[in-house]
């Protein structure tokens, strides 16, 4: 599988996601999409939108989605199989105000 992942570096959302793949021990590109414009744009480009996270897995776009989500479209379409083995962070939740205020003062906004 090639997953390319559009994420923030620190958000409640992008963990959700990147505890997906951990969980399931997928190998996948990690997009920063804070930090630098061409990764933002891209993003906008591929998924016809601005939020994120976006997750494309072997060139289907998955747009504005949590790391739940992108798991149910990994079982649904037989592309990963079930585990007991539970993520290591929330897979459906935003960002805590702790993220919020880290991403203020630590990151580079473009939008």
């Amino acid at each position: 599988m090639n997953i390319k992942a559009y994420l923030k570096p620190s958000c409640g959302w992008s963990n959700g996601v990147r505890a997906i793949m951990r969980k399931h021990g997928l190998a996948f590109e990690d997009i920063d999409i804070i930090n630098n414009r061409e990764n933002y744009a891209e993003m906008v480009q591929k998924s016809g939108q601005p939020l994120s996270p976006c997750v494309e897995i072997d060139g289907v776009m998955l747009a504005d989605v949590s790391g739940e989500e992108v798991e149910n479209y990994m079982l649904s379409n037989d592309l990963i199989k079930p585990t007991d083995t539970p993520a290591d962070a929330p897979t459906n939740a935003a960002c805590t105000d702790e993220e919020h205020a880290k991403m203020a003062t630590k990151t580079i906004r473009f939008f």
